[in-house]
Formats: C-alpha cells, structure tokens, sequence
C-alpha cells in the first residue's frame, strides 16, 4: 500500500461520538509507552501526525485519521502504568474496551507489545479478552531495534509460549522498528489485503 494521504480528523471521548460509517477502520492500542505514537507516525509518513511524548499516557481520546481517503486509522489510549490518576486509568481501560466492542466498522486492532520485555500479564489478559469476546487482532511488536535479533526472538519464542497455553492458533504477528522502518510493508500490505475484502 502507497500511503498518499494520511490526515487528522478528530478525537472522541466515546465511541459513541465517532462518526457512523462503513469505511473500514484499523485501530492501534497497547501498554503506555510501548511506541504507538512513533510507530504510527513511521508507517504513515508523518513526523507529527500521532503526538509522541517522553512520558507515558499522552494519548487520553479516540484520535482518528483518515488514509488516502478511502479508510480510517485511530490511535487509543495506552493501557496500564500510566502517570495519571488511578481513576483515569480506569476511564482509559472502558474507553478501550467500549471502543472495540462497539465498532462495527473495526477491522483489526493492532496490539502493540514491546519487544524488549518478557510476556506481560496485562497484555496477555487483554488479548485473551479480545479472543473472547471475537474481535480481530493482530500482534505487533516495537522497539525491535533496541536489541539483538536473538533477544527479540527470545521474547517473541516466550510470547508466544504463553499464548498458546490457551490458544489453539496464534493471531498474525508482526516485528518492528520506527527508527529503521521496520515491518512498514507487511503491517501496510496487510491491512490493504483486509481492506480489499471489504464490500461496500
């Protein structure tokens, strides 16, 4: 997929203030601080285009973009430590949950994990909940730069360990980099190929 366009449309405190529509939407989530910001940032194009931060939960809305005109990107909050309080933790974590149950239009919700830490339990709960309740995801591991090949596939080999202690089948995973552009063309082409499937 050839990204020509990618813009900001709006941020929503609910799901039910994002706009009714049957374009497809591919929505990005993980713990705070994993690197959703820069990596949407690299596989859009756009230094700027999701807001990235030293410091965990900056991301606090809905925050939807629209690519090529033609499909929906929306960046969520991050889940877990955050340096807000408890209580909005909480609000970020039914926002999350709310968002996917209800969207009708999502197509998958790339969860992000970081690459350079063993299976966490929160991560691990909150895809057995998206396994639960059907909603399609894919796994999407950042940071790959900032180790070793083998230390990633360690943490990968683990990962999936864990995963399959409970699933009969793994979700589609994917291994990035923003800083060497890591996985740009696979996570693209992947959700162009579920775009495709898509019938207006």
């Amino acid at each position: 997929m050839e990204i020509k366009s990618a813009e900001f449309v709006s941020s929503y405190v609910s799901y039910k203030d994002c706009p009714k529509t049957q374009v497809p939407e591919h929505a990005f989530v993980g713990r705070s601080n994993v690197g959703k910001s820069s990596l949407i940032n690299m596989l859009f194009e756009k230094k700027k285009l999701a807001k990235t931060s030293r410091s965990p939960g900056k991301t606090q809305l809905i925050n939807q973009f629209i690519i090529n005109d033609s499909w929906y990107l929306v960046d969520l909050p991050g889940y877990g430590y955050a340096k807000v309080a408890k209580s909005m933790r909480k609000d970020f974590n039914k926002l999350i949950n709310e968002y996917a149950l209800n969207r009708e239009n999502l197509m998958c919700l790339f969860v992000l994990l970081d690459s350079r830490h063993e299976p966490q339990k929160n991560d691990l709960g909150f895809m057995r909940w998206l396994g639960e309740k059907q909603i399609p995801f894919a796994m999407v591991f950042t940071k790959a730069d900032k180790l070793s090949s083998s230390a990633v596939n360690k943490n990968i080999k683990n990962y999936k360990k864990e995963m399959l202690k409970e699933w009969e089948a793994l979700p589609d995973i994917f291994v990035t980099s923003a800083e060497q552009k890591k996985g740009k063309i696979e996570i693209l082409d992947y959700i162009s190929r579920i775009n495709d499937t898509v019938k207006y």
